[in-house]
């Protein structure tokens, strides 16, 4: 964010990813709506708990790891991690960010998607995981892998925003953020 904003606030909604998610997935919507959607959910409930002040623009974002049709949320501990990474090991999935700008403009809402790569896994690939998983880095991250920090080690390459995969397309969002605002913001 500092490097379209200087001075901002964060905050970490309580909203019901995981039921947001059963739910829509039920109702057959796609990675990209159910990301936009939770991204917008998350973006309203920081809005109403910061007491929805005028002139101030809320932005959501919820990133996704996707495989075929399959979100990867956030694993339920090193056995669900080990299994989501080796289960992405050789493939080439999608990594999907949906943004929200909410505020008095109303609701600017989009995804953006990067293709990630992982190595097979061959003998170091799978050794990799295993300590990769003995680190706190992986359990609070969708896909079980941060590409910030040591998960950049299970990628072969990428095609994208290497900051969408991070968790927040900037360059698209400074663009949006021109639009919906009509102020430049770096």
């Amino acid at each position: 964010m500092k490097l379209i904003l200087r001075d901002f606030e964060t905050a970490s909604p309580d909203v019901d990813e995981k039921k947001i998610t059963e739910d829509m997935q039920n109702e057959g919507k796609s990675p990209e709506e159910i990301a936009c959607v939770l991204a917008a959910a998350k973006a309203e409930a920081a809005f109403v708990a910061a007491g929805s002040p005028a002139d101030t623009v809320v932005i959501g974002a919820d990133t996704s790891v996707v495989t075929g049709s399959q979100i990867l949320g956030k694993p339920e501990g090193r056995e669900d991690a080990v299994r989501m990474l080796t289960e992405l090991s050789g493939i080439t999935h999608r990594v999907i960010t949906g943004v929200c700008l909410f505020g008095e403009n109303g609701i600017r809402q989009w995804a953006e998607v990067s293709l990630v790569e992982f190595y097979q896994a061959d003998d170091f690939q799978t050794a990799l995981i295993e300590r990769y998983c003995d680190s706190d880095e992986p359990y609070d991250k969708a896909g079980a892998y941060g590409i910030q920090g040591g998960g950049a080690l299970l990628v072969k390459r990428m095609e994208g925003d290497y900051f969408n995969v991070v968790g927040l397309p900037v360059g698209a969002l400074a663009r949006e953020l021109e639009k919906y605002t009509g102020e430049r913001s770096f």
